[in-house]
C-alpha cells in the first residue's frame, strides 16, 4: 500500500502561510526534500496550494531543481471549487476526499506527497490517512497568518520518528500518527 507523506514549512508560532516570505534556504534541507520527491510519484494538494504552485511551477524550466518532477508528476487536488485545472497532469478529486485518497493509497506506485496544504493535512490526519508528517520548523516568529493547527483542529496523537537540525537553524521533525485518535484509520 502507498503511503501519504506530508511536509510543511512552519514558523515557531505555527504559521504556514506565505513561506516564500520567511523560508531559510539551506542546500542540505533542500537535498532532503529532493529525496522525498524521489520516493513519491504523485502529489496531493489543497486548492490554495495548488493555485499557488500552478501559478509558478509551469514557468520554471528543467534547470530549476525539482521543476520537472513538479510539472510532470500526477497531481490530485482536493477542492470543491476548482473546476478546470490547467497545470499538466492535474485532476480534481470529486466526491468524498477521504474515500478518494483511501483508493489512491491502494493503487500501485510510490508514496504520495502532500506539500503544504494545511487544511488538507488536518483532514487527512482526522481521517487516519496520513502516514507521516514532516515539519521544517524555521527559527522565526511572524505573529500572524494561517496556522497549521488552530482551535478547530481535531486531537491526534503523534510519535516523533526522526529529527534533524540544519546549519541554518531549521529543525526537521518527522512524526507518525500513533493511531490513537478519536477517528479510526481508513485503508
Amino acid at each position: 500500500m502507498r503511503k501519504i507523506n506530508a511536509w510543511l514549512f512552519v514558523t515557531l508560532d505555527s504559521v504556514i502561510e506565505a513561506p516564500e516570505k520567511w523560508v531559510l534556504a539551506d542546500d542540505d534541507m533542500f537535498g532532503a526534500i529532493e529525496a522525498g520527491y524521489a520516493k513519491s510519484d504523485a502529489l496531493l494538494l489543497g486548492r490554495r496550494t495548488y493555485e499557488t504552485f500552478a501559478a509558478s511551477w509551469p514557468e520554471r524550466g528543467s534547470e530549476i531543481p525539482n521543476a520537472d518532477w513538479m510539472n510532470n508528476t500526477p497531481k490530485y487536488v482536493a477542492s470543491t471549487t476548482l473546476e478546470s485545472p490547467e497545470w499538466n497532469n492535474s485532476t480534481v478529486i470529486e466526491g468524498d476526499v477521504a474515500e478518494a485518497v483511501a483508493r489512491l493509497k491502494l493503487e500501485e506506485g510510490k508514496d504520495i506527497l502532500v506539500n503544504g496544504s494545511g487544511v488538507l493535512v488536518r483532514s487527512l490526519m482526522r481521517d487516519g490517512l496520513l502516514d507521516e508528517l514532516r515539519l521544517y520548523v524555521h527559527p522565526i516568529v511572524v505573529g500572524s497568518g494561517r496556522r497549521l493547527f488552530d482551535a478547530e483542529s481535531d486531537p491526534v496523537e503523534l510519535a516523533l520518528d526522526d529529527s534533524h537540525a540544519y546549519e541554518n537553524g531549521v529543525i526537521s521533525l518527522t512524526y507518525k500518527p500513533t493511531g490513537t485518535s478519536d477517528t479510526p484509520a481508513r485503508a
